[in-house]
């Protein structure tokens, strides 16, 4: 199960941090869905239909779904992303890729895609940025891995829950727990392409088996 598309992670003086997460090309199609962890540590999915948040539920933990429309208008070049998930109002702007993304973006999609590279990655991204992982253990015992194909930083952002102001822009701290890993501590848009094996189980049986 391939996923195709980005992942904006931030922090807010609230207290309350955000994962949105858009994909063009997803084998569920074209959606977005956001994760919300409250300053108390109350982690929220708000997802488009019941097909999606079934799947994002059984990969990631939360305490609560909430099964709403979720539109993402991603801005070209720096121009602000705009979300509306629910309760949620979000707007951001991206800068530019970093240093790290400018490399990322050299990496050839398929080396970058593989689990093997996933592994080797993994060990330095857990050095160089707190919380994040590029492997790990998904839940129903999948496995997941991600490709990240270019990393932003995010330099302004305006949020707000239930009509509640969220506060300025900060770092994501402490890291979500909604999966393995956390985004990175500073704001960020990565392009990535996040892949989902589904555990034996799961899998459809072969037509001769």
């Amino acid at each position: 199960m391939r996923f195709d598309g980005w992942i904006a992670g931030l922090g807010t003086a609230t207290g309350v941090r955000l994962v949105v997460g858009h994909w063009p090309v997803s084998p569920l199609g074209p959606f977005a869905d956001v994760m919300v962890e409250h300053a108390d540590g109350h982690r929220v999915l708000i997802a488009p239909t019941e097909e999606v948040a079934e799947f994002v539920a059984a990969t990631y933990s939360f305490d609560d779904i909430v099964i709403r429309p979720v539109s993402v208008d991603a801005g070209r070049g720096r121009k602000p992303w705009t979300v509306t998930a629910g309760p949620l109002r979000l707007a951001f702007s991206p800068g530019g890729s970093t240093a790290l993304g400018r490399l990322l973006r050299l990496i050839p999609g398929r080396l970058a895609t593989s689990p093997g590279w996933a592994a080797l990655c993994d060990v330095p991204a857990r050095l160089l940025m707190t919380g994040v992982r590029t492997r790990g253990s998904a839940g129903r015992g999948r496995r997941e891995w991600y490709a990240a194909r270019d990393l932003r930083t995010i330099t302004w952002a305006r949020a707000s829950w239930d009509g509640r102001d969220l506060g300025a822009l900060t770092a994501v701290e402490p890291p979500v727990r909604f999966g393995f890993g956390s985004v990175p501590r500073k704001p960020s848009l990565t392009r990535v392409v996040t892949t989902v094996e589904l555990a034996a189980t799961e899998r459809p049986r072969r037509a001769d088996s």
